[in-house]
């Protein structure tokens, strides 16, 4: 007797796309280990679906951690090529709350909850006939995405790949990026590291990314199109590259891990309202123990900033979901960014970074 074909499934004609609000579930298929401390999780969804992204997307998970549900954002690695499976890549991170437990819960077979795909970084919105991607650490994973996307479709490119790393044990995607290059032409990679492996020696360009080191990789860098990720201090040390060089910014495009700069789709109001002016209603959050005074005209987490709380929050623009929470009493008055679906909203959620309360309000945070 024939065993069924696992395969047939999900190349049947006319698969519909994944769609975070009809089935928010995601399957984890596979863990690969990057390096020592960088993982790729793969997803798919529980039925076959495709999944439907600019390259440089992102989506927002929901984590169960210690009984709480914590918010995430990350960038996804895969490419819209394959849309069978969609992965993120993601570096354990000392004391880390959420890439920890990802690294030692994820397995294959479990399921999470994600929203998305969201963001606007990415060169299928920037299209140019030359680019430069500059990345640091696991900032790589949105350029890789990009990067990827050419490759599969065998574009005739110019893409000059620049990434920094701690040392070539840490070049995550090593061997990927160096196959790329020998398959794709017009496709450079090149990595930068701050020092040697205990098990090599590294002969590329050494230390830290500088004006000098980018004039030689890429002369011509003040011509293409500049797409930068990786933590803060780096994406800091780029800018002060490329001013210092006179690079035309209206071509710099940066991904920030706090999502502090994104933009998001068109403002969704949940609820309208005209607030009078100096009127302010009491907020009181019911796990914190807190009461404070929310004017009406400002949004509920900056007041809590200025009464000294300090609350989960991320992106500040109703796009990351970070700030999620319960509205145990009382209506608000939101413009989210689709870092909510319309079944929370329904069940009395709220982003509180970007609502404002229309009365007297009880959360549960």
């Amino acid at each position: 007797m024939g065993h069924p074909d696992p395969v047939a499934p999900h190349l049947a004609q006319g698969l519909a796309p994944w769609n975070a609000d009809e089935d928010d579930i995601l399957v984890c298929r596979q863990v690969r280990a990057e390096t020592a401390d960088v993982k790729s999780f793969i997803f798919a969804a529980r039925t076959p679906r495709l999944f439907h992204y600019r390259p440089g997307q992102f989506l927002t998970f929901d984590f169960e951690i210690g009984g709480e549900t914590v918010n995430r954002c990350y960038t996804i690695s895969s490419a819209p090529t394959r849309p069978h499976l969609v992965s993120i890549t993601v570096k354990r991170v000392p004391g880390g709350p959420v890439s920890n437990w990802l690294h030692d819960h994820m397995a294959p077979g479990r399921e999470i909850r994600a929203t998305g795909p969201m963001g606007e970084f990415s060169t299928s919105t920037h299209p140019a006939p030359k680019y430069l991607f500059l990345s640091g650490g696991s900032g790589i994973t949105p350029l890789m995405s990009m990067a990827r996307s050419h490759h599969d479709l065998a574009l005739p490119v110019d893409i000059t790949f620049v990434h920094s790393a701690r040392s070539p044990a840490d070049i995550i995607f090593r061997d990927e990026l160096d196959l790329m290059g020998r398959n794709l032409p017009g496709f450079r990679a090149i990595s930068i590291c701050e020092a040697d492996s205990p098990g090599e020696r590294w002969g590329g360009f050494r230390g830290r990314l500088s004006l000098d080191a980018l004039s030689v990789i890429a002369p011509d860098f003040r011509t293409r199109e500049i797409f930068t990720c990786g933590p803060a201090p780096y994406m800091a040390a780029v800018r002060g590259i490329l001013g210092q060089a006179g690079f035309d910014m209206d071509r710099y495009h940066e991904e920030s891990f706090d999502f502090g700069t994104l933009t998001g789709a068109e403002d969704t109001a949940t609820a309208v309202a005209v607030a009078a002016p100096g009127l302010s209603y009491r907020v009181e959050f019911t796990k914190s123990r807190r009461v404070i005074d929310c004017p009406a005209d400002k949004h509920i987490l900056d007041a809590a900033r200025e009464a000294g709380m300090r609350l989960p929050s991320s992106c500040t623009k109703g796009l990351c979901g970070t700030c999620k929470s319960k509205i145990v009493s009382g209506k608000v008055e939101m413009k989210h960014a689709g870092g909510i679906r319309q079944r929370e909203i329904d069940m009395g959620l709220a982003l509180i970074c970007c609502s404002k309360p229309l009365g007297d309000l009880v959360i549960e945070r």
